[in-house]
């Protein structure tokens, strides 16, 4: 499939589409014209890299991750890439604390300016 078709079907820009090919998580053969042609299989690859980047992952993960991944969206244990999810894993759930923690610094900061007035 043309890379006009990849973008519509998946909803992701042409744009990107040729970023993910430029990194690595995507491949692409050249049709005589020089046009970008896709395998049926791109299209749930593009699904797969989108969902990993909103998982916080990097495309240097996402390229280690992306042999693991199986046609159904799902990953089977790789040697390293595990260890490195949870790695991930580990510095989201440390953000997460962060931002809890100016969460409720703002909370306490608006109480007490709301109290003042």
């Amino acid at each position: 499939m043309l890379i006009g078709q990849l973008a519509r079907r998946t909803g992701t820009s042409e744009r990107l589409l040729r970023y993910y090919e430029r990194v690595g998580l995507l491949t692409s053969t050249r049709q005589a014209n020089g046009y970008r042609d896709y395998d049926d299989a791109a299209e749930q690859a593009v699904r797969q890299i989108r969902a990993l980047l909103a998982a916080g992952l990097s495309t240097t993960l996402i390229r280690q991750v992306m042999p693991c991944a199986l046609a159904d969206g799902s990953l089977r244990p790789c040697p390293g890439v595990l260890d490195k999810l949870h790695a991930q894993l580990d510095r989201l759930d440390r953000r997460a604390e962060e931002l809890a923690q100016a969460r409720q610094a703002l909370h306490q900061a608006i109480a007490t300016a709301e109290r003042s007035e």
